[in-house]
């Protein structure tokens, strides 16, 4: 399950502006979107990660989103990066 990948991984960058900073820039190995947030709001990050080829990956809620990145809320997009 991707909150896995996320625990595992060794850099993150958690928030839709600054993935969509670090897509543009082209560092990003996988994207990972809460269905619960606001679609709205990750959809900046979504276009993006399609725009660069970039692997989006869905997971169930924000709030286990933002535990495995070790933050205390909740989190609607992190982007995996190198």
């Amino acid at each position: 399950m991707s909150y896995e990948k996320v625990l595992q991984a060794r850099n993150i960058i958690v928030g839709t502006k600054q993935a969509v900073k670090a897509l543009k820039s082209g560092i990003v190995l996988e994207l990972v979107i809460a269905n619960d947030a606001d679609p709205n709001l990750t959809a900046k990050a979504v276009d993006a990660a399609k725009e660069m080829n970039v692997p989006v990956t869905c997971v169930d809620s924000m709030k286990k989103l933002g535990k495995a990145c070790g933050i205390e809320v909740g989190a609607a997009t992190v982007a995996i990066i190198r």
